[in-house]
């Protein structure tokens, strides 16, 4: 996903770092906490809520121990080790602080409003201050259990004109993003299979950010991956997340559970004289990752491939679309964006990625569709953000 925490992925990517980006890097780092936290400080301790010095002081060390200790917490969760309880606080605390920063924008418009109407300080403050605090909670509460439920089955059907009469009504099942990490999910992870075993599927494709972490810290949660059932094939590409923790080890740990790892390469599925390639290609990460040999390569994932055959298409994000509209792919199915995870991320997922979620077209041949993920990543919240098991169901006509 278009994470976040942006901060811990830098961390990652970029360990080693000129001194001019690395002044450039802190300075942005310290402007986007002041305002993370230094919105929510000002709306319910700050401001003109007049609180007694003893309120005031207490809320502020408070704001202070949090704002020192996020970014330590982030940087040893999110390192090259994955230490699993820094990363759950580190997580933890930045959706909380992202909601309060929401809503407390929200509450000095509710402030101007009162003010409008002719409320005195402080009360109109201390009101806009309750209404931050509550709504807050709420949307807390929800998005927690939002994002730790069994994703709900999205059922869409797509039309694809060159599908042959076979493998009409073909039930693709796509998994994504499912994020295997420092909160221990395996229980969760056997009931999505076993949503996914009660849909019949002839295909079910993982399009990547399996996990966060090596395959040896989360192999017991993406163990019941083994137990996914499918008629035809079982296929999976790498996401940008792999290649912060092992990706050719990913790859080579999907296969030893019997997928079909669609490392730049296809197969080919029959049914009733009818055929579908079904392509992969890494992720568009993968080329600056430093992994050898991985990079989005179409022509590779096509070679040989029959030009007169449909083509579905496993690529991580979206915004590889413009490669399968090069190549003549007919649907690419992605995930990546979380549908924005907590509102309003989406804005900003939209920054990077053409399409948040859903089906939609790109060419007159080429469509996409884009779940909005069926785990989570970092902050374990999910605000206007559902996720999802997808089931397509391709038509011929």
């Amino acid at each position: 996903m278009l994470s976040l925490v942006s901060v811990g992925e830098a961390v990652e990517t970029e360990p080693r770092r000129r001194p001019s980006r690395a002044i450039r890097f802190g300075l942005i780092l310290v402007a986007v906490l002041a305002l993370l936290f230094g919105v929510p400080w000002w709306t319910l301790i700050g401001g003109g809520n007049d609180w007694p010095t003893a309120v005031f002081v207490t809320g502020t060390v408070v704001f202070g121990v949090v704002l020192v200790s996020f970014p330590l917490l982030m940087f040893s969760g999110h390192g090259r080790n994955h230490r699993d309880l820094p990363a759950v606080i580190a997580d933890t605390t930045l959706g909380v602080v992202w909601v309060l920063f929401v809503q407390s924008i929200l509450g000095q418009v509710l402030a101007l409003i009162l003010w409008a109407f002719g409320v005195g300080d402080p009360a109109r403050y201390r009101i806009a201050t309750l209404v931050v605090a509550v709504v807050s909670l709420v949307l807390l509460i929800w998005g927690y259990a939002e994002a730790r439920r069994v994703p709900r089955v999205r059922r869409v059907d797509v039309t694809l004109p060159r599908l042959g009469a076979g493998l009409d009504g073909l039930r693709l099942v796509l998994l994504t993003d499912t994020h295997y990490g420092p909160i221990e999910r395996s229980r969760w992870s056997r009931k999505v299979t076993e949503v996914v075993n009660s849909l019949d599927a002839d295909v079910v494709a993982h399009t990547g950010d399996i996990a966060d972490g090596e395959v040896a810290q989360r192999r017991s949660q993406a163990a019941p991956l083994a137990d996914i059932q499918a008629s035809m094939a079982r296929v999976y590409v790498t996401g940008n997340h792999e290649y912060f923790s092992g990706a050719q080890r990913w790859v080579e740990h999907m296969a030893s559970l019997g997928w079909e790892a669609l490392h730049n390469r296809h197969v080919e599925v029959t049914r009733d004289g009818a055929s579908l390639v079904i392509a992969g290609v890494d992720d568009r990460t993968a080329a600056g990752s430093g992994v050898p040999g991985h990079h989005a390569d179409h022509e590779a994932a096509l070679e040989g491939a029959d030009p007169s055959l449909p083509v579905l298409l496993l690529a991580h994000q979206p915004a590889q679309i413009a490669g399968a509209v090069a190549h003549g792919v007919d649907l690419q199915i992605s995930g990546h964006t979380h549908g924005g995870q907590m509102w309003p991320f989406h804005y900003l997922v939209r920054l990077d990625q053409p399409v948040l979620q859903g089906l939609s077209r790109h060419s007159e041949r080429t469509q996409l569709y884009t779940s909005r993920g069926t785990g989570f990543w970092g902050p374990p919240f999910r605000i206007f953000a559902p996720s999802e098991i997808t089931l397509l169901t391709l038509h011929a006509t």
